[in-house]
């Protein structure tokens, strides 16, 4: 049967794609009950006809237990027969669909087309599959990330799969974002959230495009809640993805703190791993409560003591 999830949770996160996604399956183990994850859409695109939602998938996949360990994405063991003869028809090949992830694309396209919203999609994939977390997309409205480069404006997955991160950021746009909506339940599960949590994501693009939705960040911010943010940069560099590049290529500070700096303004607890404790009195200082721990989430066990970490900081 699948399993039903509460309208709202008593712990809402905001989450993109591989980090985000390792966290909340830790959170799940941490702190077992209701909870809702907020996720990134800005990475939302069309290719081959289907309309792909990347961090969506990631986050699906990782909680039913179908992600591919190995890249954080994608499903496990799967297989790229039709790839292999799309690049035979001629067709780009640089999107890597697997054949299982093909299905999930397949019915997603179908169902849109067919009029249900996106957050509609995305509870009726979360309940077949028993992910045990209320998986909300940002906003049903179409938003877009956009880099700028010196070689032009680049939609995100052409920067961030096709040129693989190489291009230089110049700046970064949510194309669409002032005039979404957040997607139904999502400003109800923060105004009823007892804790809520800003995930190991790239505070920029993968954190920045749902704080940009409007209502959302000003939800958090009238929330009696406390928030917590977990640095995705651990002794200057990201674990996974550009964050530390884009960080120093928009003139922000390439460090945990720097990751503090930006969300000083909504987070009441920030948490660092302790190769940065050095960098706690600077957080201090900007009038938020570091934690210092191990933020390196190298498996569920240590992810779920991240959580709980996270959590009891928040009491």
């Amino acid at each position: 049967m699948p399993q039903e999830i509460p309208p709202s949770g008593s712990v809402v996160a905001l989450a993109g794609g591989v980090g985000g996604a390792k966290f909340l399956r830790g959170l799940v183990a941490a702190a077992p009950g209701a909870i809702t994850a907020i996720v990134n859409t800005a990475d939302d695109f069309t290719h081959q006809g289907l309309r792909i939602t990347p961090d969506i998938d990631t986050v699906v996949y990782t909680l039913s237990g179908l992600v591919n360990e190995q890249t954080g994405w994608g499903v496990a063991d799967d297989s790229t027969a039709c790839l292999e003869m799309l690049g035979r028809l001629g067709e780009p090949t640089w999107f890597r669909l697997g054949d299982r992830d093909l299905a999930m694309h397949l019915v997603r396209t179908r169902l849109l087309r067919e009029g249900l919203a996106l957050s509609a999609v995305t509870e009726r994939v979360r309940a077949v599959l028993g992910v045990p977390v209320r998986v909300l997309p940002m906003s049903d409205d179409e938003v877009a990330t956009e880099i700028e480069t010196p070689e032009g404006v680049l939609a995100f997955q052409d920067y961030f799969v096709r040129q693989a991160c190489r291009p230089a950021v110049r700046g970064v746009r949510f194309r669409g974002a002032r005039e979404a909506r957040p997607a139904p339940g999502v400003l109800d599960a923060i105004a009823g959230a007892r804790a809520i949590i800003l995930c190991p994501s790239n505070p920029i693009v993968s954190i920045g495009p749902i704080l940009a939705v409007p209502g959302i960040a000003g939800a958090i911010a009238a929330s009696p809640a406390r928030v917590a943010a977990v640095s995705p940069i651990i002794g200057g560099k990201a674990i996974k993805g550009p964050a530390d590049r884009m960080l120093r290529e928009l003139g922000h500070d390439p460090t945990a703190a720097g990751v503090a700096r930006i969300y000083a303004g909504l987070a009441n607890v920030f948490v660092l791993d302790r190769v940065d404790r050095a960098l706690a009195d600077e957080v201090r200082e900007m009038g938020v409560k570091p934690i210092v721990t191990d933020t390196l989430m190298a498996d569920p066990s240590r992810a779920r003591a991240l959580a709980r970490t996270v959590l009891e900081g928040l009491r």
